[in-house]
């Protein structure tokens, strides 16, 4: 069928793509393929590192709303969470390849405003995913983004540290894990988390882990053996607090060390079921990729598009981990979804 303004929706058939850089970790490209010739909208979307399940969750969500709404899409990704050149090398690729809108994550808040400006100079649609770009450096580049798509890391921040306070008892030293230096999600987590429970729980160490597990595991036995009476561990996403779990399970200590991650990864919602986790704030990017794709559609359909879409949260504890690993990817309740409307077939 032809929508209303002449993308042409046809039978869907999926297809992998090469990479432009190889196949290194986490850099295989996805494309989820709709429309006859002639071709229809076409979405780029690069995000960090497929091998971390959020970023995979990301791109799945967008498939399966590019399959949903009959557009194209391909997502691709950097190496790992630290490649920005690899990221860059990508968007560059892809800005002379015919997509008419695309989705950035970037690795930190400029690093993807250099690629950016042929898309922009050709008034391509860009959207900034999940984690803020620089707005001044952005517009001193001439590059402008017609909405921001991600969840409010603050409020997650401030939810792990209401969480962090009931399990503690409102009292107890606790260690940070942080992500990648001048990376603003992380920094947003850790300082709301800081703000919630400070004047009641002593914050003895702060350390970054860079999201990575291993890295995580190998810090938190350091900050272990220097706070032999930590009672707590905050980490600013799920696979750290994983490395953090392990690492408190290998010097003999589960139970006594309560655990609290942001994300909601497969994982770390299965070592909430288990009591390894004392709880994950939850979000949900997999809603972040088909938002995404639909907001493509939206402003290629001449719709107005807010300049702020806030994805959904939630806590995820022993009281309602089943509703979530039930759903998963997707939330398992209702949210405020100011796109979807505007492009429902």
């Amino acid at each position: 069928m032809l929508s209303r303004h002449g993308f042409r929706i046809g039978a869907l058939t999926v297809a992998l793509v090469a990479a432009a850089a190889g196949c290194g970790r986490g850099g295989t490209a996805h494309s989820s393929s709709s429309g006859g010739a002639g071709g229809g909208l076409k979405v780029a979307i690069v995000t960090r590192d497929f091998s971390n399940p959020y970023w995979a969750a990301l791109r799945d969500g967008a498939l399966a709303q590019g399959r949903k709404l009959g557009v194209r899409v391909n997502v691709q990704a950097g190496a790992d969470e630290t490649d920005s050149d690899g990221e860059n090398a990508k968007i560059s690729t892809l800005a002379g390849q015919g997509y008419n809108c695309f989705g950035v994550v970037p690795v930190n808040a400029t690093n993807v405003i250099t690629p950016l400006v042929p898309v922009a100079q050709k008034k391509i649609p860009i959207l900034d995913l999940d984690t803020q770009i620089s707005p001044s450096a952005a517009s001193a580049a001439g590059v402008s983004f017609a909405t921001f798509i991600g969840s409010d890391n603050s409020d997650a921040g401030r939810i792990a540290g209401q969480r962090m306070l009931q399990v503690l008892g409102g009292t107890g030293k606790v260690a940070v894990l942080q992500g990648i230096a001048g990376e603003q999600n992380g920094i947003n987590r850790v300082n709301a988390f800081s703000q919630t429970v400070a004047g009641k729980l002593t914050i003895v160490q702060k350390a970054p882990a860079d999201y990575e597990q291993d890295k995580a595991l190998t810090v938190t036995e350091a900050v272990l053996r220097a706070h032999p009476d930590i009672t707590g561990i905050f980490a600013a996403n799920d696979t750290m607090g994983l490395g953090a779990a392990q690492a408190i399970t290998n010097a003999g200590r589960s139970g006594r060390i309560k655990v609290i991650s942001v994300d909601g990864i497969q994982d770390a919602l299965q070592s909430v079921q288990s009591g390894t986790l004392s709880g994950t704030v939850t979000q949900y990017p997999y809603a972040e990729g088909q938002l995404a794709v639909s907001a493509c559609l939206a402003l290629a359909e001449h719709k107005t598009v807010p300049a702020r879409v806030v994805s959904p949260i939630k806590l995820i504890t022993s009281q309602n981990v089943q509703q979530a690993r039930s759903a998963f990817p997707k939330p398992y309740f209702a949210y405020s979804d100011p796109i979807t409307p505007l492009v429902a077939k």
